[in-house]
């Protein structure tokens, strides 16, 4: 939502706050079990003036959503559009999904869990993303078969595989833990990798290269909310 006529840099810092909260309420109670009387005792607002800042609740849910979707949808296009390796471009989509997984996991509950609370255009952009989204990541498998690098898969079932095996970190993932985005990575790649048919030697290598590129390239950082810096070549 644009920060409306006449207001400072204070009210875009106040919304965000907002924002951040919310996605911890809904996160933890639901979005639809979470008023507007909640939100404003916890940021401190009454309802006239919570809504000054925010809209109306479903805005919210929209800027939640954004907040994962925009980022993550810009970089894994940058990452699918360099000249590389699929398995290559496949391990840094994955650190890179896996390191705002570990960033924003109460806006990832809300993410996975309330989007159908969404309706009209937003729902419909929504489910736009996330569909351009999967048909990068189809992209990239289908083309790791075409080389002859993964045995023959239906392009549906690896996307889903992929998927699944990295969107379920947010449900025990703790970002203190033992483990962070590019040790899952590598362990999550290494799993499909064989699974989807990758020569054994292929392995090693792809983790040479993953950290070559890190160490090269840092003008593309796998963090999807880190600044983009000069154009992927």
């Amino acid at each position: 939502m644009p920060r409306p006529p006449g207001h400072g840099p204070g009210f875009e810092v106040r919304r965000q706050k907002i924002i951040d909260v919310a996605a911890e309420l809904f996160a933890r109670q639901g979005y639809a079990a979470t008023s507007i009387n909640d939100l404003g005792r916890a940021v401190g607002l009454a309802k006239g003036a919570l809504y000054y800042y925010i809209g109306s609740k479903e805005n919210l849910l929209v800027e939640i959503q954004g907040r994962v979707m925009g980022p993550l949808l810009t970089r894994t296009r940058q990452i699918t559009e360099l000249d590389a390796d699929p398995l290559l471009r496949l391990r840094l989509l994955s650190e890179s999904l896996l390191t705002i997984i570990f960033r924003r996991l109460d806006h990832i509950w809300v993410y996975e869990h309330d989007y159908r609370s969404l309706s009209g255009p937003e729902l419909k952009t929504l489910l736009g993303q996330r569909s351009d989204f999967e048909q990068l990541i189809s992209d990239l498998l289908a083309e790791a078969v075409d080389q002859g690098t993964f045995r023959a898969l239906p392009p549906r079932l690896a996307t889903l595989q992929f998927l699944n095996l990295h969107n379920h970190t947010y449900q025990w993932v703790k970002p203190d833990g033992q483990w962070d985005a590019a040790f899952l990575a590598r362990e999550y790649c290494t799993t499909l990798f064989r699974g989807f048919g990758a020569p054994e030697h292929a392995l090693p290598k792809v983790e040479e290269q993953a950290e070559e590129f890190k160490r090269d390239r840092p003008e593309l950082p796998l963090d999807p909310e880190a600044e983009w810096g000069s154009a992927a070549g």
